[in-house]
């Protein structure tokens, strides 16, 4: 079904990477999330009306809001397909983890809703009265709301999208809640104990996690993450790739939104390549990217020694030191100043993340007494930095 209705409702649906057909595979989740949950909500309004079902009706709203959370996805999707201005020159694109942010927002709430209502049951509990259509009814209700989760996820881990995956999220967590009610009315109907409450505690709880993990997923790329390290092994393997360029540190990357990727890098080019040529160089790499992967890429050319004998050397001495006192650390834009008889090894040590201020002072000072251990003409000036990639 979900193949069908891409192949029917989304042109050139193969093409993932044009901004046009993201934007209707957003759109074609939302149409489907909205009618599915006005079919649930208007049949099963009807029906509690006529069986004179309050949970029914109750569900029926329940549907009502999720309809919502498809019309909020809906106008997230369309306003993250706004090109850039001159206001946004880099697009809209976040508007879409803004969107998946408010559907985190109702998530939530259907979790605090259903565990105040678990509390009351607890504390005032009721008879549940078994009714036949009831519960085809919600059996019903769960295939769809099963399949509308699978949809959504399926296209979400297709285009990338996180309000989609957000909306997946939501459609189980209906999926526990609806289920829930089901096996609390069929173990009250034939071993006469009423668990409703209790089982309500639990959906609760799978609820308010799952809303929980989606406002933080959403709110990671708003703040400002690290560089997964996909893409970060995709951007340097592709700059590193380059004939000319001998290696590559310091890469950043900024995400206005899926598809929409700014991101800066320094490139080491031979010492001994002319001007015209490493600009040249880094001209073709920054187009070949953003053709072949839409990333907008910023290069900053460092010259780095690749004849001195006496600077290569020296910068492979302090690279063995630095990974033998932790494999995860790494020297870049290495230098030789010469003083006299002194030699003045300038470069910048990336250590990671979790080191303390006392590690970092501790890791220092171990390199520059390596150093001067291993010649005693070495006194090393070293700036101390940060790397941007997450490993997680």
């Amino acid at each position: 079904m979900t193949s069908l209705l891409v192949k029917k409702f989304v042109k050139n649906y193969e093409l993932i990477g044009d901004s046009k057909v993201r934007t209707s595979y957003g759109i074609l989740a939302s149409v489907v999330g909205i009618i599915c949950n006005l079919i649930l909500s208007v049949t099963k309004l009807v029906i509690g009306t006529i069986i004179g079902s309050i949970s029914v009706i109750a569900d029926a709203f329940n549907n009502l809001s999720d309809a919502a959370s498809s019309i909020i996805s809906f106008i997230g999707v369309k306003m993250a397909s706004r090109p850039a201005d001159e206001e946004h020159p880099f697009g809209h694109g976040r508007y879409e983890y803004i969107s998946a942010l408010v559907v985190a927002f109702l998530v939530l709430q259907v979790g605090f809703s259903c565990f105040k209502s678990a509390i009351d049951k607890i504390l005032h509990p009721e008879e549940v009265a078994f009714n036949i259509v009831l519960v085809g009814i919600l059996v019903l209700s769960i295939l769809i709301k099963i399949w509308l989760g699978i949809f959504n996820r399926t296209l979400g881990k297709r285009i990338n999208s996180t309000v989609m995956r957000a909306t997946s999220t939501d459609a189980f967590g209906d999926v526990l809640v609806t289920s829930a009610t089901v096996a609390s009315l069929l173990i009250s109907k034939y071993s006469g104990v009423n668990i409703d409450g209790y089982m309500g505690i639990v959906v609760s709880i799978f609820v308010l996690i799952a809303g929980f993990n989606i406002a933080k997923d959403t709110l990671e790329p708003l703040l400002g993450e690290a560089v997964s390290k996909e893409t970060y092994d995709l951007i340097t393997k592709k700059v590193e790739g380059q004939e000319g360029i001998v290696g590559s540190h310091d890469l950043i990357v900024h995400s206005y939104g899926p598809g929409h990727i700014m991101a800066t890098i320094h490139a080491e080019v031979p010492n001994n390549m002319s001007f015209e040529e490493a600009h040249e160089l880094i001209d073709r790499v920054e187009r070949q990217i953003l053709r072949d992967e839409n990333i907008f890429l910023v290069i900053h050319m460092d010259p780095i020694e690749v004849n001195d004998k006496e600077v290569m050397r020296a910068r492979d001495i302090i690279s063995k030191i630095v990974k033998e006192l932790d494999d995860e650390a790494s020297i870049h834009d290495f230098r030789l100043i010469s003083e006299g008889e002194i030699r003045n090894l300038v470069f910048d040590l990336l250590v990671p993340h979790q080191y303390s201020v006392e590690q970092e002072e501790k890791i220092q000072q171990q390199v520059k007494n390596l150093a001067k251990a291993y010649d005693e003409r070495y006194t090393c000036v070293i700036t101390l930095e940060h790397g941007f990639i997450c490993n997680k």
